[in-house]
């Protein structure tokens, strides 16, 4: 049996009590009607009674009929214009899918009903709850392990590999690399990494040197002492080092010189094709190589057991730092009003531009949907939506031609 909704359900239990209602009302001015048909000698109390009761009947049946030819023949028998919404289901799903491109995705109505919806505010005031962010947390992360382990099927990785080589090729990295420059220039980021670059080069110096004195045996003479050889390479490494420890030393000569090549280096590799070139070669020959690419898929294959591994555990850095980030983006659109209305407006924007060209689609959907079901279907989903207010009008019905029928006997019997 198919899940119904709360509100299907509380649909269903109106129309039900508003049936019995109905149909009670309906037997009720039947039975009072015949009580009044064996009274011997009926007074006027009894014959007012009686024409009440047979206009209650009178538009009881009357209404029963109207209501019941919407949805179902009376009886089961062939009159004609009745079981409308069966007989016109087509013509209801193709009315349906036009009123709803025409008169609910229409440009101007999404931009009104997004800008009243004031998407922000509500976001920013749900996920500043604790409980909201942690939970919009678990469902990502719940979900994101079927995500990362579908990386590792081979045709997949494939298409990631292609996908992301041809991106890579495309993507032109001396630009960049010039523009990373300057900000690390210009931030003063960049002496900090040259210091740790040289600190590290001197560290490699010292922890070889034994490495360095084999190197300059081996290509001195045979007849040169090793006495000679190592005072050979103990001069040149204490010039190595003597020229670092000047290029750490800030305001140096050296130093200023490396600054200005580097900003020199820079300027070039945005202005000169020929640096651009260079750079694009290089790349081009890096990623074509098989080791890269072995190397590539290593670290991909890693890098998806460590995600797997930590969306895994209990206390997964992935979910808090998702749960923090949500909680975070409530705290900053609730404290900024400018950067709320700017949410809105893109939010705006993204609707228009994947509904508005879509409104046709949208209502041809519905209109093949409808198609789709069957009459009875139909025909139950429409008496569960409107059902139970068509059985008041059996009610109403039954009361006024009631009250009609009494109003017709007093004044035929006072005033004709």
């Amino acid at each position: 049996m198919a899940e119904t909704s709360p509100i299907e359900d509380q649909q269903r239990r109106a129309l039900v009590r508003n049936r019995r209602l109905a149909t009670g009302l309906l037997v009720f001015v039947v039975l009072v009607f015949l009580g009044t048909l064996v009274v011997p000698e009926p007074g006027f109390w009894t014959r007012l009674l009686r024409a009440t009761a047979e206009a209650g009947v009178a538009g009881a049946l009357a209404d029963w009929f109207a209501v019941t030819a919407v949805f179902r023949r009376p009886l089961g028998l062939p009159i004609p214009h009745t079981a409308i919404v069966p007989r016109s289901k087509d013509r209801i799903g193709a009315g349906l899918g036009r009123f709803v491109e025409t008169h609910f995705l229409t440009p101007d109505l999404l931009s009104q009903r997004l800008g009243e919806a004031k998407v922000a505010k509500h976001m920013a005031e749900w996920l500043s709850q604790p409980t909201n962010a942690e939970a919009l947390a678990d469902r990502v992360v719940a979900g994101l392990p079927y995500v990362v382990r579908s990386l590792g099927d081979k045709e997949i990785r494939a298409f990631v590999g292609r996908a992301l080589g041809e991106q890579l090729k495309e993507l032109e990295l001396a630009p960049i690399l010039a523009r990373l420059l300057s900000l690390l220039s210009a931030t003063g980021h960049g002496e900090a990494l040259l210091d740790n670059a040289l600190l590290a080069a001197r560290n490699l110096i010292d922890s070889r040197r034994d490495d360095l004195d084999r190197l300059v045996a081996e290509r001195t003479a045979w007849w040169i002492p090793k006495t000679v050889d190592r005072r050979i390479a103990k001069s040149v490494v204490e010039g190595v080092r003597n020229f670092i420890e000047e290029l750490r030393l800030p305001g140096s000569e050296s130093r200023q010189k490396l600054l200005e090549m580097v900003a020199h280096f820079s300027a070039e590799t945005i202005h000169s094709k020929a640096w651009r070139t260079r750079i694009e070669g290089a790349k081009h020959n890096f990623l074509q190589q098989e080791a890269v690419q072995e190397w590539l898929v290593t670290v991909g294959d890693r890098l998806r057991e460590f995600v797997l591994a930590d969306l895994e555990s209990p206390k997964s850095r992935t979910r808090e730092a998702l749960a923090k980030g949500a909680q975070s983006l409530g705290y900053a659109l609730a404290a900024d009003e400018a950067m709320r209305q700017r949410f809105d407006r893109a939010v705006e924007r993204i609707a228009l531009h994947l509904l508005s060209p879509w409104r046709g689609e949208i209502g041809r959907i519905i209109e093949e949907t409808v198609k789709s079901w069957d009459a009875g279907t139909v025909t139950a989903r429409i008496e569960l939506a409107v059902g139970g207010d068509l059985q008041i009008i059996r009610i109403n019905g039954t009361l006024v031609g009631s009250l009609v029928g009494c109003a017709l006997y007093l004044i035929s019997t006072f005033f004709i």
